[in-house]
């Protein structure tokens, strides 16, 4: 049986698009060495999944590619999708017009997307201090009728790209429920996902000439079934793994990056775990953008471990609440997707 891990990869910046945070010039770019120093990771390997495979008519790939996939979700909680359905271009043109969407001129026009209330179907925002740098719009991808028509170059690139995503992700959700030892459709019956509320979240990170601090983004976990990034360059992602290390993110050339959200953690009752991750932008000489998808179930879709996960020697682990409750169990709004794991968990 092939390795299920693969040695990380580097690719460089390929998509022709308009810097939204100028490039640093050399002086500029200088840091002191003590801040490069300060949120270290290592490059251990992280699995690499043959989608292909998990759809293969060869009976022995499909097996083999399952097990492999059990074992990333169990081991690690977090792997690479290669050899998927959407095509190179397509991810390309997604990045391509994110980018020119935010478009440093244009940003009074991203300003009308700032928080109004609880009911907002898109949320812009840009913070700029020691704990937090980026720029992001939140969206509502799904389902179709919670879809803003405005602005329309975004809603259209995220209906496109997030049907895509659906698509893959449903497989995924078949393959992973086989793994647990049930029928393909367990996990798509169990978070309804066909009715799901998925969320999808661009952010621009700036070159750390511009950041403010080492921090684009602080430690947290999602909520959701499955949250899936793709973004235009390397630099910055980090996971903290089983093993409680750092481990840094080089996502492949067309790869996806694919995480276990909080509520696949809470149905299974500890069996898959979501993971700590966080956005460093001391060391990134450019800016960096990434597309991520929060996939959950629908808002009234209450999320409590199954009765297959919860035995004598596995107590159950999660409170149940709905999935709209523990959106806004830390005082957050839905569209916000803020995770509320720590207070869902009985141990």
């Amino acid at each position: 049986m092939t390795s299920f891990v693969s040695k990380t990869h580097n690719f460089q910046h390929e998509f022709e698009v308009a810097p939204i945070y100028s490039n640093a010039s050399p002086n500029e770019a200088l840091r002191d060495h003590h801040h490069s120093d300060a949120y270290l990771a290592c490059d251990d390997e992280i699995p690499t999944i043959d989608y292909s495979l998990l759809l293969s008519h060869d009976t022995y790939q499909r097996s083999n590619a399952l097990e492999l996939l059990g074992q990333a979700c169990e081991e690690y909680g977090f792997f690479y999708l290669v050899k998927h359905t959407i095509p190179d271009d397509a991810l390309k043109n997604v990045l391509k017009g994110v980018s020119n969407y935010f478009d440093p001129t244009t940003i009074d026009e991203r300003r009308i997307y700032s928080k109004k209330g609880s009911s907002d179907k898109i949320r812009w925002g840009l913070t700029t201090n020691a704990g937090e740098n980026r720029e992001f719009l939140k969206v509502i991808a799904h389902p179709q009728d919670q879809v803003p028509s405005n602005p329309s170059i975004i809603s259209k690139i995220v209906e496109e790209y997030n049907n895509e995503m659906r698509k893959i992700v449903a497989e995924l959700a078949k393959a992973m429920s086989k793994n647990l030892g049930f029928d393909e459709n367990y996990i798509e019956n169990a978070f309804n996902m066909n009715l799901g509320f998925d969320v999808v979240n661009v952010n621009v990170y700036p070159p750390n000439s511009k950041a403010k601090g080492d921090i684009g983004l602080s430690n947290h976990t999602d909520p959701g079934f499955v949250i899936t990034l793709m973004q235009d360059v390397n630099g910055g992602l980090q996971i903290l793994s089983h093993k409680g290390k750092w481990i840094s993110v080089y996502i492949p050339h067309h790869a996806i990056l694919i995480q276990l959200g909080d509520h696949l953690e809470i149905l299974t009752n500890g069996k898959y775990k979501s993971h700590v991750h966080r956005v460093i932008v001391n060391n990134n000489k450019v800016q960096r953008i990434s597309v991520v998808t929060l996939h959950g179930p629908p808002l009234d879709k209450f999320i409590v471990p199954a009765t297959e996960f919860v035995d004598d020697e596995n107590p159950q682990n999660y409170n149940g609440m709905t999935y709209k409750e523990s959106l806004k169990a830390n005082g957050n709004n839905e569209i916000d997707v803020k995770s509320s794991l720590d207070q869902i968990k009985l141990v």
